[in-house]
């Protein structure tokens, strides 16, 4: 009995390499001192000099804002976008990305109404019947200014500015892209892959630019292009503090590892998920996270404890969930092994959300990818059987370029010659082109006489280019390998007892279990399409 390895121990011999890199980044930019109501009063009566707190100054701002936003579009040539309800916004910034041929700059600006949370002033009573203003935070929709630009150590990202006090805003980047562009600049040749690398000349040095990303880089950024684009803030206003922080709302920690046999990944990828649907209780969870779950009494890790497997389109993909955290990993684009841990909430780890806490974030996410490699177990390898099936099926380029043709499985001749392995390698001598034609002519249904020599030599050569026999020094009789035995022992008895026995119950009229159970199938399919309204 061959007992589970790990998921790692088995890519550590088709992974080609591998490449961790910080991906997606959603942040949020703010204001501190602007995040609560006593801020917004304190903002009101030092900087616009207003005795009565109240948000009814504040349209101004918000109203020159938006008129310099436009005009900022309108000068500088930047097409202006008002999105629909349920329009696509990443579909509109790669429609736009086929046009933009600079190597910087703002692709196009965006208008939207969202729902976000704001300050508003509202009318109080005291108890002698006297109003006065108070300001409120609660929540509504108002326009949002997108700001979808190409950047030149970035690549695309966007800026997404809400247009009313205190003007909150979102950045939206991408690690790879960035680790991407230092790598063209580094000189360093290289293959890009969606949000990845196909090929590098120099992994070790493309890590190193990897492992560079950090909080510097990331608010350089920001800064760069709120300099260039329209402030909703005046000088005066950052001269007295008021100036955009950056904190983290969503970040995913990538490793991506390419595979020596694309073909294989799949195949690989979907015995993982076969082998590891367990992999969401609690136990396993706390492997991967380092952290201790407690499934009862009131402090009770919160959050449901499952493995998901979603597919999109033909692409399964595993999930895996602690808290607002989420590991994902999938096949990417037939080509590599993708792990990628997203923490939409830093508090599931004790961290702070400020950008400056990205380093240790950093450390839980790639962590955790590594850590469900190892816990993840695989009964076998998958691509060396693949391997092994594969190099019996195909032909055989001996080093003089002759090609020799391969023992196809669902081929009658070659079902025949397997079978007969089987029969002589109990034999210690051996057997000759005679023994061996007598054995597959019957079950070609032929007579010994009609297979004739020289097509008997023709199959032996192809047994033993294939390594299932070997001829014995010195003589015209040939032996069964241990590989052979094998090989012909499990292809015989699936092509006989599995796939014919399930053809033969498929194309019965008589019910079997087979049949009943695809009718069933099929008929759910029907009454499902039915009730969706797809059927013709």
């Amino acid at each position: 009995m061959t007992l589970p390895r790990t998921v790692s121990d088995v890519l550590a011999e088709h992974t080609v390499f591998e490449i961790e890199c910080i991906d997606r980044m959603y942040l949020n930019v703010y204001v501190p001192q602007l995040q609560y109501a006593a801020g917004i009063v304190g903002y009101v009566h030092r900087q616009l000099g207003l005795p009565i707190a109240s948000t009814a100054p504040l349209g101004k701002i918000t109203d020159a804002f938006s008129t310099a936003m436009r005009r900022f579009a309108r000068e500088c040539q930047v097409p202006w976008v008002d999105f629909v309800k349920g329009q696509r916004k990443d579909d509109v910034m790669h429609e736009h990305l086929t046009d933009f041929t600079a190597d910087e700059g703002v692709v196009f600006i965006g208008r939207a109404q969202e729902k976000t949370s704001l300050f508003r002033t509202e009318k109080r009573h005291t108890d002698d019947g006297r109003s006065y203003p108070w300001i409120v935070k609660t929540t509504g929709f108002v326009n949002h200014f997108y700001v979808y630009a190409v950047d030149a150590d970035f690549g695309p990202f966007f800026l997404k500015f809400c247009s009313y006090f205190p003007y909150n805003a979102k950045l939206c980047a991408n690690g790879n892209e960035w680790a991407k562009r230092q790598t063209a600049k580094a000189g360093i040749g290289f293959t890009a892959l969606d949000n990845a690398f196909a090929a590098v000349d120099d992994v070790a040095a493309v890590q190193s630019i990897c492992t560079d990303l950090g909080p510097a880089q990331i608010d350089a950024l920001l800064r760069k292009w709120l300099a260039r684009l329209p402030h909703p803030f005046s000088g005066e206003d950052r001269t007295a503090g008021y100036r955009y922080d950056i904190s983290i709302l969503q970040a995913e920690f990538s490793l991506t590892q390419m595979l020596d046999q694309p073909v294989s990944g799949r195949i690989f990828f979907e015995q993982v998920i076969r082998d590891n649907l367990d992999l969401g209780r609690p136990d396993k969870v706390g492997l991967i996270f380092d952290r201790r779950l407690m499934r009862t009494g009131p402090r009770a890790t919160p959050g449901r404890f499952r493995t998901r497997v979603l597919t999109a389109g033909v692409t399964p993909s595993l999930h895996v969930d602690y808290k607002s955290t989420t590991i994902k990993q999938y096949h990417k684009e037939g080509r590599a092994l993708r792990t990628e841990t997203t923490i939409n909430n830093s508090r599931d780890f004790d961290i702070g959300k400020r950008l400056t806490n990205l380093p240790a974030l950093c450390e839980v996410g790639f962590t955790a990818n590594k850590r469900l490699l190892g816990v993840e177990r695989l009964s076998h390898d998958p691509a060396r059987g693949r391997e092994t099936f594969t190099a019996i099926n195909d032909p055989v380029v001996t080093d003089q370029g002759t090609r020799i043709s391969g023992l196809r499985f669902a081929d009658a001749r070659a079902q025949a010659l397997l079978s007969a392995l089987l029969v002589f390698r109990l034999q210690p001598d051996g057997f000759t082109n005679r023994d061996i034609r007598a054995v597959v002519a019957p079950l070609l249904g032929k007579e010994p006489c009609q297979v004739t020599a020289g097509q008997m030599t023709y199959d032996l050569r192809r047994l033993r280019a294939h390594g299932l026999i070997i001829r014995r020094p010195h003589s015209h009789r040939y032996q069964v390998t241990d590989t052979g035995l094998d090989n012909a022992l499990f292809l015989t008895r699936a092509h006989n007892r599995l796939l014919r026995t399930g053809m033969a119950q498929l194309t019965t009229s008589e019910p079997g279990p087979l049949r009943t159970a695809s009718r069933n199938y099929q008929r759910a399919v029907d009454k499902l399409a039915a009730e969706s309204g797809l059927a013709a």
